[in-house]
Order: C-alpha cells, then structure tokens, then sequence
C-alpha cells in the first residue's frame, strides 16, 4: 500500500493536502497549530495503531474502551455538578426522535415548529417550576448562565461588583471569571459559617453598598447546604438596589420555595440531571430566567413566543427576542454565545413534564431520605465528622477525616481500589475544612450502596 494513502480516505494523500496548503498560504499543517504553546503540543508522532480495515479498527477501539468503569460497574458517590439520576425511557426516546436530534439553531425559525413548540413548553415549565417571569430556551452549562447573569446585572444597573460565595464550586469561580473580567466586573467573595455551612449573612450585609451589581448564592449550596437565609438575601439586595441571583437545583424545587416566590432577580442552574446521563461531564444545560424588563432585554440567546398567524388565525410559533451577535444585533448584542442545548433542554421538559409536580416532590423527599440514611450510617464511624455542618443537607454533603494531611487523598484512592468512588476531595480548594471529601446521593444509591460505603470506610486505616 501506498504509504501516503489512507485505507478509508480515498483523497487523503500528499497531492491534494499541499494544493490545500498552498491555497491558503501556509507551508506546512504544523503552521496550522502556531497559536497553540509549543510546551504542551505533542513533539512526537502519535502511536496510532496502523489497521488495514475498518472490522479490525472497530475492535481494537471496543477493547479500549471496555477499560472504562461506569456507575453501572462500581459505586459512584461523586456530583459536584455533575449527578447520577435516572432519565426515564420516555425522555430518551422523545430525544431520540430525528426531527430533534438533528435540529440545529432554525434561522428560519418558523419553519421549525415542532421544536419551537417544544422549546417554548421547555420556557413555559422552567418558569413555572421557578415562579419568574421569563426563561430563555438554554444556554450552554450552569457555569455559563451565572457568567451571562453576572454580564446581565451590570449591564443592567451599570455596576460592576458581584458579590460570590466563598464556598463557590472552583471550576464554575472558573467560568464566572473569563466571562466578568474582560466586561470589567470585580468579583468579591462573602464568608459563609464554618458551623452551619450557611451564608454569612453579616458579612454579605457588610459588603453590599452603592457599587454592588448583583448578589449570587446557591440553594442548595455547594456543600449541599440547604441555608434559610438565601430567601431573606433578595429584600437585602433590593434594599441597596441590587439584583439578586439565585442558583438552583431542578430536583431540589420539588421541595424546597422557587427563588422567585422569594424575590429572586435572574435565577441559574444546570440542567443535566434532568435531561441526560452524566456523559463523562457533558453535554450539560444551563438554565437562565428573570424577572420582566428590563432584565429580560439583557438576556443572551432567544426567547420563543405564541402567537397566531395572520390569516387562518392557527396557532404558531415564532423567536420573539434575539439579542444574538449574529443576527441583527452585530456589535450590540448581550452575547455571542452561537447556539445552545437545544436537545436537552427538550429533555428537560420532557422530564420535567413526565413527572409533574407529585412525582417531582417524591423524587425530591427520595433523594432527602437517602442524604440523611447515608449521613446517618457514616456519622457511626468515629473516625468521620459527618455531617460537617449543622444546616440540612439534600443530595450532597461534607465528610471530614479525622486525620493527617493527605488523608482524604489516601482514602480516596484506598476506595478506589476497591471500587467505590467515595466523592470529590475538597481539601486542596477547601483547606479550612481539613481533610474533607463532598459525597452525593442521588435516588440510583440503594441502602446497599450506602452500606457499602459505610461499611468500606470503615475497615480502612489512614494517616492518623
């Protein structure tokens, strides 16, 4: 064979890539690459098993990855952002349909009706779930939405503070900074209570003044607190004319007050829970809402709308707000986000939609039931301090080891081994917690899961 031919690219030999090059100016593919660093490009060629047929290539990628382990292979009790639930048959075969799945942003929009109907359920139930006003039809992630409603507050009230927990997720802190600092938006971080896991509310009180944009706090938090105060945080942003945003948990509003009942300005959250498995950490879906004008004109992406067509009266679909870079909003635009999760969030509506409201609440008391079974059965381990805080924790909550430094790496890895992931190990970003692990539980643990950890944790000897 040819060495400069490829056994399932009939046109990938030298000829046709150097009249490429040619063609736009370059000399070589690795001028392609320029703007990448140098130190961390590959400086070797990559060991690319060289098989004759597509049979063998199908083979040789199923063994790799029959290595993966999955939640169907061991226990998983990680989330931090990322969480194990069960997606109905239903939702996956909504999304499964073509008509969806090949669905991209419809420029022109109204010949899309089926997905502008299911966008616009998708709008109508996430407002109806977290009692605002308006929600647009998606955005990227959860990080991305508080990025985009951190922009929407300055652009809003023209300030540039935004007050943030302390205790934020590290890779959402993250996100929030590469969308803030170009715009010029500081960020400031508020303390929260080293005894029951709650927002410092003196301290929040204490930092809001005439500069600060907005306030963001999350319920439940990171830790999986579920804190009083954040229903009261709204009245103390209004009284200093600012907006409150509030992060959410879709699940967790089968149980707990909308942030809009509350007076909440614009609310986030992430939607993969309720709209696909977790996918080794993606896709996900961020959710964005507020309160009428004039927030809902800074808000990025497009809003589906109701009307009726003009002559027969029928009822029809139709963009209504596209703020958009690349329609015409150009340089004006609140965003240039270019498309967004479309399909899932016609999975959460789905989901959302299946449930109802009853079979969201038992999905929500499920879900508590098992967080207090698990804090329960780990709290008889004198070794741990669990629960860590003294507020209520849903889903997720903070285990300490009463050890030296490194334990928690040690423990996790010993774990490991054995086949259980026991959670995140916020030690390096949560140093003040000391050797400390966040564990979730979601309704796909069985007591048995919960016993095995328990019981696992137990039997290990650590750094003492």
């Amino acid at each position: 064979m040819d060495k400069h031919k490829h056994p399932f690219l009939p046109n990938y030999d030298s000829t046709p890539k150097a009249r490429m090059l040619r063609e736009i100016g370059v000399s070589s593919i690795e001028k392609l690459y320029s703007d990448i660093p140098r130190e961390i490009r590959v400086k070797r060629p990559l060991k690319i098993e060289g098989l004759p047929s597509e049979q063998e290539v199908h083979s040789h990628i199923t063994n790799i990855l029959a290595k993966n382990q999955s939640s169907n292979d061991q226990a998983i009790f990680l989330g931090a952002g990322q969480y194990n639930h069960y997606i109905p048959a239903a939702v996956k075969a909504i999304v499964g349909r073509a008509e969806f799945q090949t669905s991209y942003t419809p420029y022109q929009a109204e010949v899309s009706q089926g997905l502008l109907q299911a966008l616009f359920e998708f709008q109508s139930i996430v407002a109806d779930l977290t009692e605002m006003d308006v929600v647009n039809s998606s955005l990227y992630d959860g990080a991305t939405a508080l990025g985009e409603a951190a922009r929407m507050a300055a652009r809003t009230n023209g300030r540039r503070k935004i007050l943030i927990p302390q205790n934020l997720h590290p890779d959402k802190l993250a996100v929030l900074r590469n969308y803030t600092e170009p715009a010029g938006i500081r960020l400031e971080t508020f303390d929260y209570d080293r005894e029951t896991g709650g927002i410092s509310a003196d301290d929040v009180k204490s930092k809001l003044d005439t500069e600060t944009s907005a306030v963001y706090a999350e319920t439940p938090s990171f830790f999986g607190v579920l804190d009083p105060w954040v229903t009261d945080l709204p009245d103390a942003c209004h009284e200093k004319q600012a907006l409150a945003i509030i992060g959410f948990d879709p699940i967790a509003l089968g149980g707990i007050k909308p942030p809009g009942e509350y007076g909440a300005d614009i609310v986030v959250g992430e939607g993969q829970s309720i709209s696909t498995e977790m996918n080794f950490g993606g896709p996900s879906l961020g959710i964005i809402g507020c309160r009428g004008d004039p927030l809902v004109r800074q808000m990025p992406g497009r809003l589906i709308g109701l009307t009726s067509t003009i002559e027969t009266q029928d009822r029809a679909f139709s963009m209504v707000l596209q703020t958009r870079e690349q329609h015409i909003r150009r340089e004006k635009a609140t965003s240039n986000i270019c498309t967004n999760e479309a399909l899932l969030a016609v999975g959460a509506a789905s989901y959302l939609a299946l449930l109802g409201p009853a079979g969201l609440n038992q999905l929500f008391q499920t879900i508590l039931t098992k967080t207090q079974y698990a804090i329960k059965r780990l709290s008889e381990n004198s070794k741990l301090t669990v629960p860590r805080f003294a507020y209520p924790s849903y889903q997720e909550f903070v285990m300490t080891f009463k050890g030296k430094r490194g334990s928690a790496t040690e423990i996790q890895r010993k774990l490991l081994a054995r086949g259980v992931q026991p959670g995140k190990n916020l030690s390096k970003d949560f140093f003040e917690l000391g050797e400390s692990i966040l564990t979730c539980v979601t309704e796909l643990h069985s007591t048995d899961d919960i016993d095995s950890l328990a019981s696992n944790i137990l039997e290990l000897k650590w750094s003492e």
